[in-house]
């Protein structure tokens, strides 16, 4: 290709096609190392089919746990609308005291989550109520005309129904030829609306029917993300600037908070807060959401996948005590998931029932071997019998199976403190309750799929119907007791003797054998921790639960707790953990020279006390460095350091710096102090 040009030119020569690297198809990584060879491709097809539907299935979950909250925020949004179409009396009071409608969003401490919430609200109101909405932060709006800017440019490139504006002369206005202050918003607003009420007195009724839902006068939603995070001067100009043109532009905030509605007042003084018209919607609690994804995904048949108990707990403990975070606890699951297809060759199995038969029936001898390998496997052949071990060891059609089981994850609860606890507290129950706790359990039994719980729900039913029997007759019986106990009385009229009666009634009492309905209830007690005990065995004291339940507690801390201090040290000391670079690998322990500058700086300052001479250091450094060139280098180096080095290693020590290992010293000039964790 010729470069040559009359004029100064810059030439762009892109690479051949033949040159560009490949990017690696996802199901490819499934069948490196180890799993080259045992349907690498068909568990990468399973788990990305399960996650597909375990997606949909948290998105669907979240979607009904905020819907009670965006209808509630559709309605306000709505009504603020109509008073400002209808010229209503409320809304002139507002517009003459200069009041702006806004709604005080409280989502809680998981900062992680307000994101996906904020896009749901948003995407709610462009279907609903108003295609203007902008989304503003506050390390995006650290001044007025920032706020401005930001605003003005979401709000002209907001979504615009192309069926509903015909006239092409009908464009988005650059928002680099128009001043970002409030006056160039307003003209912006009007030309909008006057171009959707001519658009929608000339647009026949079958089109206009496709712009129904937004109005003529549709309004403006303004939804800060993070109040909390914009400065108080910042809020406080943008409201009082709004509130005076509030009956020119039909504005609505919308405050996201994380902390608490005080924080309104505390950020506003009432001069400014007075402006607005606060009307406060609590979403539901991150831990509520939390609960209802365990109900729906884990504690569920609908998929065959199950986390282990320690594992579980992981995924608890990171919510609990580092984020509360939703979004993150479905990344950790999402982990799992791939985890255990990648890692388990006879994940192949974990599917559901109607395909287990088809799947069993295909599997290999070696995939045989590693169904013999598992312990919980072991352990089941160790119970049987000698000549059925010898037929599960030895012959492949013996050992395939049509089921497998499930099991809870907990471990042997009958014998924890707090189940005995719940057991003696069921007996002392009263009939009331203890009727609900029934019919609550067989509507459980009843959900369940499958009839294996028939007989149970028998049994629960014919207790209830026990109870039923037991009402009436205590209620004579009772009539009896106390009519009796009242002629007793009456009968003694003195003190000494009524004192006698009440002591031989309270004795009586209690030598009184059980009434029925207290031997009833400890026979549906009973009944109930035998259930406990039959169904409710710890997962890994089931066979073949290594397919179904991924329980690698260690993999997952590493994905989800990060250890940066460990990960910067061994990039540092060893890099060829992470750069695979074979000319990096040093049994000895030595130094290499082909390791980058900032490894051989940190693996040299590791050496050193708690000064480090900057010249010695460099003379390190640079013997390193050059250590390649052998005797025959020339002599001056030896004396003076070459300015390559010398810059070299002014770049590593200021890397080193900027992660916090050295700082400058007070006490030499020439010295810095470390900063490290001891030889670490």
């Amino acid at each position: 290709m010729s470069t040559c040009s009359v004029s100064k030119g810059c030439f762009v020569f892109k690479p051949s096609p033949k040159k560009r690297r490949v990017s690696q198809k996802p199901g490819n990584y499934f069948g490196e190392g180890k799993n080259e060879s045992e349907d690498a491709q068909l568990r990468f097809v399973i788990c990305q089919s399960l996650w597909n539907q375990i997606k949909l299935q948290t998105e669907q979950i979240q979607e009904d746990l905020n819907k009670q909250l965006f209808d509630n925020l559709v309605n306000f949004l709505r009504q603020s609308h109509s008073e400002y179409q209808k010229k209503t009396t409320e809304w002139t009071c507002r517009m003459k005291s200069r009041e702006i409608p806004t709604a005080a969003l409280v989502l809680g401490v998981n900062v992680t989550d307000h994101d996906l919430t904020f896009r749901s609200i948003s995407e709610v109101l462009q279907n609903n109520v108003t295609p203007y909405i902008a989304l503003l932060e506050g390390k995006d709006c650290p001044g007025i005309k920032n706020l401005m800017q930001k605003l003005m440019g979401q709000l002209m490139n907001c979504y615009i129904d192309v069926d509903s504006v015909e006239d092409e002369d009908y464009v988005q206005v650059s928002q680099n030829r128009v001043r970002c202050s409030m006056t160039s918003l307003i003209n912006w607003y009007k030309s909008v609306t006057k171009t959707l009420k001519k658009t929608d007195s000339e647009t026949p009724s079958r089109k206009r029917a496709s712009s129904s839902r937004h109005c003529q006068s549709p309004l403006v939603v303004v939804i800060f993300k993070d109040m909390e995070s914009f400065t108080t001067k910042v809020l406080q100009d943008f409201i009082v600037i709004s509130s005076q043109h509030i009956h020119e532009l039909p504005l609505v905030l919308i405050f996201g908070i994380a902390t608490s509605p005080m924080i309104i007042h505390s950020l506003l003084p009432h001069s400014v807060s007075s402006l607005l018209c606060i009307e406060l919607f609590q979403s539901l609690s991150c831990k509520e959401h939390l609960s209802t994804l365990i109900d729906k995904l884990l504690l569920t048949d609908q998929f065959p996948f199950k986390l282990g108990e320690k594992v579980l707990r992981v995924l608890i403990n990171i919510f609990l005590y580092h984020d509360l975070s939703v979004q993150n606890f479905i990344k950790g699951f999402q982990i799992c998931v791939v985890e255990h297809f990648y890692s388990q060759p006879l994940s192949i199995l974990c599917c559901q029932l109607e395909d287990i038969k088809k799947r069993v029936n295909a599997l290999g001898h070696d995939q045989c071997e590693n169904i013999r390998r598992l312990p919980s496997f072991r352990r089941y052949v160790e119970n049987q019998v000698s000549e059925k071990q010898i037929a599960l060891l030895t012959a492949d059609d013996f050992l395939k199976i049509r089921e497998l089981h499930c099991a809870c994850l907990e471990n042997r609860v009958w014998e924890i403190e707090e189940y005995e606890s719940s057991l003696q507290l069921a007996r002392m129950l009263n009939k009331s309750d203890l009727v609900t706790m029934l019919q609550q359990c067989v509507e459980i039994f009843v959900s369940s799929s499958g009839k294996e719980f028939d007989k149970t729900v028998e049994k629960l039913k014919e207790f209830l119907t026990q109870f039923q029997q037991l009402e009436v007759a205590e209620a004579f019986q009772d009539q009896d007791v106390s009519v009796s106990s009242q002629k007793e009385l009456q009968k003694k009229t003195d003190l000494y003797h009524l004192q006698k009666t009440l002591l031989e009634l309270k004795e009586s009492r209690r030598s009184k054998k059980l009434t029925k309905f207290e031997m009833l209830r400890f026979e549906v007690v009973d009944y109930i921790d035998s259930l406990v005990r039959k169904y409710l065995v710890p997962a890994d004291h089931k066979t073949l639960h290594e397919i179904m339940y991924f329980n690698t507690a260690s993999v997952l801390r590493e994905h989800m707790n990060a250890a940066p201090r460990i990960a910067l040290h061994t990039a540092l000391n060893n890099p060829y953990c992470y750069l695979k670079n074979q000319a990096l690998k040093s049994d000895g322990g030595g130094i290499s020279n082909k390791a980058p500058d900032i490894c051989i700086a940190y693996r040299l300052h590791l050496e050193c006390g708690r000064l480090i001479n900057l010249v010695d250091w460099l003379e390190a450094f640079s013997t390193v460095v050059t250590a390649a060139e052998g005797p025959n280098a020339d002599a001056s180096s030896s004396d003076q350091v070459d300015d390559v080095v010398h810059a070299r290693f002014i770049r590593a020590v200021s890397e080193l710096e900027l992660l916090g290992f050295i700082k400058p010293s007070k006490q030499k000039t020439d010295h810095v102090a470390r900063l490290t964790w001891g030889g670490c």
